[in-house]
């Protein structure tokens, strides 16, 4: 089945442009636009996208304050921040309302088919630049949350280092050397263990907490 997009970019030229090359691809479907966060959440109530490409600075109601409204009301929407903007007071703010991606727009056409194709199967897509600045505010101001990692076996803790290096579960167990189906069962209990609703929160519980090097 074709992953149903809705696309918000206040950028007329950009809206169009994305939205010819979406739909060149034979798995991709772009069934709305929309020219700022108001008529976001509008559309993500009516049309109920797969997947939202939002961009962050907007008229009327920004990307972020977007994002937080229909991750509220329809958290099983998937929002890719796609942005001019890695500075963390964007990146930051963005993963917090609930984000699964977070790329510039001068991404690679096919790094976006395929970072899109990566959010829908549940893996986070961060931007390098994204991720650096993720990396160096969190590990100076958040405070540890030692006792639900306790709650970890030592092989969910390693598969939660893995997904903080934003390794799919395919590269995951070959790092570990198990099965595909052996991860996503240890990703799942981690996350029901820590009380985290994706993989992208996952990574941050994992930055937050000094997991990774």
């Amino acid at each position: 089945m074709s992953i149903r997009i809705l696309i918000a970019d206040d950028h007329h030229v950009v809206r169009r442009g994305l939205a010819f090359f979406l739909r060149t691809q034979n798995d991709l479907d772009v069934i709305g636009e929309a020219a700022n966060g108001e008529e976001a959440v509008e559309l993500a109530k009516s049309l109920k996208p797969d997947l939202i490409l939002m961009d962050l600075v907007m008229p009327e109601m920004d990307g972020i304050q977007a994002t937080t409204i229909i991750k509220k009301e329809q958290p099983e929407i998937k929002i890719m921040m796609l942005t001019s903007f890695s500075d963390q007071d964007h990146v930051i703010p963005a993963l917090e309302a609930g984000a699964s991606g977070f790329q510039l727009k001068d991404i690679q056409p096919d790094e976006l088919v395929t970072s899109i194709k990566r959010i829908m199967s549940g893996e986070n897509q961060l931007h390098p630049k994204a991720t650096s600045h993720l990396l160096a505010n969190l590990t100076s101001k958040n405070k540890p949350e030692r006792d639900l990692i306790e709650e970890l076996t030592k092989r969910e803790l390693d598969v939660l280092k893995e997904i903080a290096k934003g390794k799919s579960n395919k590269e995951i167990a070959g790092a570990l050397f198990i099965t595909e189906k052996t991860v996503k069962t240890h990703v799942s209990n981690l996350l029901a263990k820590l009380e985290l609703a994706d993989r992208t929160q996952a990574a941050l519980y994992a930055v937050r907490n000094h997991l990774v090097d």
